[in-house]
């Protein structure tokens, strides 16, 4: 089975409410979708969201670094010869890590067609079954008591809370999702690098003296901020969860010996990919430290190869934060991976199992 071609699509899919964070607002998934095809027939799947806050990368970006350095590597590989693709995509060039990703879960989807396997069991193995939290938006007090609610009534046991655009409100957001949630569902907070960390440690203190307990605080101060994740670590109880701060495993390295985090999150768009990520839950396990598995605003094609992973290293990356299709008003996916709110489960499809995309645009190559 080897590469002819690598061709591209736009995939949008309307958003229930708008995505709001300390970063930005954002009304529909609009992503690249990426088709790797073979001289078999073939052919495999990958997505990429232009989420350039973060990562950087623009639609115009990714196709481009697929375009003019990563496909012209990759045409007339073995997909057999899975170590070397993988190496060949990651040293195509500096960061795009998003082009990367979108790349090589398209090929980790042919490696599983190839031996006519799921992905999670050439991964490892693992329970095909996972629990998602889902995100709740920054908003009035009032619109995110009543989001938080009705998630729990959909049976979401772990809700994440976006905050990070005012301290005080923050913490009356807090408290009042809190009160009206506690005993049923988990809160994980999100700052989106929106505090600083002594603004931090005030928030997180105020929160713990008034007796409310969350499972983590996810990135509260900026992102190259690693001493300011080490100040806010140290001085709460609350675990701390690196996201923005941590991409590849160097940076891993880096943080876990710096004690600057408790938890370290995966995201595939982060990592350039599914190998970089599995190299990251190898490390963060040798040190003892656990992970969570999250996505950016992405449809179920590449939520679905993060799912794999988490399934595959549920040792390691015991929370997991999916909830991208969720979030969309429809899943655009027939095959593979099935998301039914806080439950997916893996069929036993090979490799990602996708049949069918409605809704795509093809780009021209």
């Amino acid at each position: 089975m080897k590469i002819t071609d690598i061709q591209f699509g736009m995939l949008r899919v309307p958003l229930k409410t708008p995505f709001k964070t300390a970063l930005r607002t954002v009304n529909q998934v609009e992503d690249i979708v990426v088709m790797v095809r073979t001289d078999t027939g073939h052919v495999g799947h990958g997505e990429a969201p232009a989420t350039a806050v973060i990562t950087g990368d623009t639609h115009g970006s990714i196709i481009d670094a697929i375009r003019h350095y990563i496909a012209p590597r990759l045409i007339g590989e073995d997909i057999a010869d899975l170590n070397r693709l993988t190496q060949l995509i990651q040293g195509s060039m500096e960061k795009n890590t998003s082009a990367k990703a979108a790349v090589e879960i398209a090929v980790y989807d042919l490696w599983g067609q190839l031996y006519n396997a799921p992905l999670y069991k050439l991964l490892g193995g693992g329970d095909p079954v996972i629990t998602t939290d889902i995100t709740i938006s920054v908003d009035y007090i009032d619109k995110m008591v009543a989001d938080s609610i009705s998630a729990v009534e959909r049976g979401f046991e772990s809700l994440k809370i976006k905050v990070g655009k005012d301290i005080g409100v923050d913490i009356e957001r807090v408290k009042a999702i809190y009160a009206a949630v506690e005993n049923r569902a988990l809160l994980r907070l999100d700052a989106n690098q929106g505090w600083t960390a002594k603004q931090a440690v005030y928030a997180l203190q105020t929160l713990e003296d008034a007796g409310v307990r969350l499972e983590l605080v996810e990135q509260p101060v900026k992102a190259r901020d690693l001493e300011g994740m080490r100040y806010v670590t140290e001085r709460v109880h609350t675990p701390i969860m690196a996201d923005e701060s941590v991409f590849g495993p160097m940076e891993v390295i880096d943080l876990i010996q710096m004690r600057a985090a408790d938890i370290i999150n995966i995201k595939l768009m982060k990592t350039g990919g599914i190998s970089n990520a599995i190299r990251i839950a190898d490390i963060a396990g040798m040190y003892g430290v656990e992970c969570m598995i999250g996505c950016m605003l992405e449809t179920s094609i590449s939520v679905a190869a993060a799912v794999h992973v988490a399934v595959a290293k549920s040792a390691v990356i015991t929370k997991v934060d999916l909830d991208g299709p969720s979030l969309c008003q429809y899943d655009p996916v027939n095959g593979g991976v099935v998301f039914n709110e806080s439950e997916i489960s893996v069929t036993d499809a090979p490799g990602l199992g996708i049949r069918e995309i409605r809704g795509l645009e093809k780009l021209a190559g």
